[in-house]
C-alpha cells in the first residue's frame, strides 16, 4: 500500500516528457500534454509506473483498478510472508536432566515451526557464583539443537541472566 500511496496520477506527474504506453500496447515518447489528452481520449487515468526511468514510463489505465490490484497483490504477500516469533525458555544452573530434555523437546519443536528460541539460564541469589554451569547447560543445548538451528547470538550474561539466541536453518526450496 506505502507504493500505490507514491504513485502519481494524471497532473501530478512532475516530468515534461513522458514514455506513454497505451491500452493497445504501443508506446513512445511525448510531451505531459499531449499524453494528458491521449488519457482523456480514451476516458482513462495517466499513471505514472516507473518515475526512475528516463524518461519516466506512464500507462493509461484505470487508475481504480490499478490500485485494486495492487493492494489485492500486497494482501496476498501478506498472507504469504510468515511471521517469526521468539519463543522463551528459562533454564537454573542446576536445571536436571529429565527438565532439560522436556525444554530442549519444547525448543526442537519451536525451531521446527519455524520460530526463534531465545534460551536463558536465570542465576537468583548466590547462584551467580555457577556461571560455568549455565555456560555448559547452554552450550550443550546449542550442540544438542545444531540440526535444527544456528546461533544467532552466542550466550552473553545480561545482568543476571546468561542469555542465547537460536533461529532457524532456511530452507531450501
Amino acid at each position: 500500500m506505502a507504493k500505490a500511496d507514491k504513485v502519481r496520477v494524471n497532473r501530478e506527474i512532475r516530468s515534461d516528457t513522458v514514455r506513454v504506453v497505451q491500452p493497445d500496447g504501443e508506446h513512445d515518447v511525448v510531451d505531459l500534454d499531449t499524453a494528458l489528452e491521449r488519457a482523456r481520449e480514451h476516458e482513462l487515468d495517466l499513471v505514472e509506473i516507473a518515475p526512475e526511468a528516463d524518461p519516466p514510463v506512464c500507462k493509461i489505465i484505470d487508475y481504480g483498478k490499478y490500485r485494486y490490484k495492487q493492494q489485492k497483490q500486497e494482501k496476498r504477500q501478506r498472507k504469504r510472508s510468515k511471521s517469526m516469533q521468539m519463543k522463551e525458555l528459562r533454564f537454573r544452573p542446576r536445571t536436571d536432566d529429565h527438565d532439560y530434555e522436556f525444554k530442549k523437546n519444547h525448543a526442537r519443536d519451536f525451531l521446527e515451526d519455524g520460530n526463534k528460541v531465545k534460551a536463558y539460564v536465570q542465576f537468583r541469589g548466590r547462584d551467580i557464583i555457577y556461571k560455568d554451569q549455565g555456560m555448559d547447560l547452554l552450550r550443550r543445548l546449542i550442540e544438542d539443537l545444531q540440526d535444527l538451528a544456528r546461533i544467532d547470538q552466542a550466550p552473553q550474561m545480561e545482568g543476571r541472566r546468561m542469555t542465547t539466541i537460536l533461529a532457524p536453518h532456511k530452507k531450501n526450496k
